[in-house]
């Protein structure tokens, strides 16, 4: 039979593109690039129902849920051990990171105090060289080759049973979606939490499709059939947008005209409505410790890398002080409330994502099933008359742009 789920998340805009689904039915269903540049999957085959029953139970597109038990649960921020401003204390790892490097240097010490055996994260693709591959770095100079943010589609999930049937241990990288999706489905296959013990995630404001990189591409000056290499930022804090023709030629744009001009017009419509953009479910949560101006905006002037660094379980509050220790990390403790003033862009979301998600039952009568995530309180945070305006510019986009918004 064919994928109700599927059909139906994919019909309703609210897809993430994870490809759970196509690790949970590998023979059936394919991760396959639309025409707006976005990853989703593709049936090639019937489900079975065991596989129907498993993707609806996963899928980040349906469902998400999270249970803080007894860590403290912060209305705006969810599960809370530890929060920390650092940097990686390796130069080279602190600048090529998109912040501080602290993601990257957390994964380094996982490898070489044998943690895990390997840490499955995105890194640029081959072809397209602005697109994203998942990889499987076995050492921190694999990991410094993966870093830095990625903002294109990734499917992080849809390889992984090649990686568990190798019965080794590793570290997750992805989306909070992703870590989501993997949450769901450690409830449905236990290798997951024998062979995956960390799961690592990044404070990310939306997916941008493949198009959106290509239009950064021409704004630039280079057409993306002449492009080698790309990178989005890292090599400094932002850094640039940086791309290398064939001839060797390069063309760069600064973080606030490629991401904030261009990028953050093409994201897609379920990250608009995510109640997770902080990576509520992982061990670990990285993100810019931006300095903001007087209003309340980062200024992304370039200076050297800092990233905030929330535990958010106590296995991961054991890993980034295991870090520490080990002179990878440098980091001081800072009360939560300071999180708001790196990172506005995030209170902004938490605090509009109910009102976004009433007009998208209005307007379809159906959404998906968020759990936990203290939405009505982040809402009581923010003002009546921004919520006001989040509703009607979402139920605007949905009438005018229908299933795809």
């Amino acid at each position: 039979m064919s994928s109700r789920t599927i059909r139906q998340v994919v019909g309703d805009g609210l897809c993430t593109g994870c490809g759970a689904c196509a690790t949970i039915a590998s023979e059936h269903v394919r991760m396959n690039f639309d025409d707006r540049g976005f990853l989703r999957p593709v049936p090639v085959g019937d489900v079975t129902r065991d596989e129907e029953k498993a993707i609806s139970h996963v899928c980040p597109g349906r469902r998400l849920e999270v249970q803080a038990g007894e860590r403290e649960n912060d209305p705006l921020w969810g599960p809370l051990v530890g929060v920390r401003i650092g940097y990686a204390l390796d130069p080279e790892v602190r600048y090529a990171g998109s912040s501080g490097g602290a993601l990257s240097a957390i994964l380094a010490n996982l490898l070489e105090v044998g943690a895990v055996d390997r840490v499955i994260q995105t890194s640029a693709a081959i072809d397209p060289p602005y697109g994203n591959a998942t990889v499987v770095s076995g050492t921190a100079e694999d990991v410094l080759a993966a870093s830095g943010s990625r903002y294109a589609p990734s499917a992080p999930l849809a390889g992984l049973e090649a990686a568990l049937a190798t019965g080794q241990r590793y570290a997750f990288v992805g989306k909070p979606c992703d870590v989501a999706a993997l949450r769901r489905l450690a409830e449905v296959d236990p290798r997951i939490d024998r062979q995956i013990p960390y799961m690592l995630s990044f404070f990310c404001a939306g997916v941008p499709s493949l198009n959106g990189v290509r239009e950064v591409l021409r704004a630039m000056g280079v057409e993306p059939e002449d492009t080698a290499r790309f990178r989005f930022r890292g090599d400094g804090w932002p850094g640039y947008a940086t791309a290398t023709r064939h001839d060797g030629t390069t063309a760069r744009m600064s973080y606030n005209d490629s991401w904030g001009k261009i990028l953050s017009r093409h994201v897609q419509f379920r990250c608009k409505v995510c109640p997770d953009g902080t990576g509520m479910l992982a061990d670990i949560a990285c993100a810019d410790a931006w300095h903001c101006d007087e209003r309340g905006y980062p200024t992304f002037d370039e200076a050297d890398g800092l990233s905030l660094i929330v535990s958010r379980t106590s296995k991961g509050e054991d890993l980034v002080l295991s870090t520490i220790r080990r002179r990878g990390l440098s980091a001081k403790r800072v009360a939560v409330d300071e999180i708001a003033a790196m990172q506005p862009g995030q209170l902004r979301r938490r605090r509009a994502v109910l009102a976004r998600l009433a007009a998208l039952r209005l307007a379809r009568g159906r959404g998906p099933d968020f759990r936990g995530f203290n939405m009505l309180r982040a809402a009581q945070s923010g003002r009546m008359s921004n919520h006001f305006r989040e509703f009607a510019g979402t139920l605007r986009r949905l009438i005018l742009r229908g299933a795809g918004a």
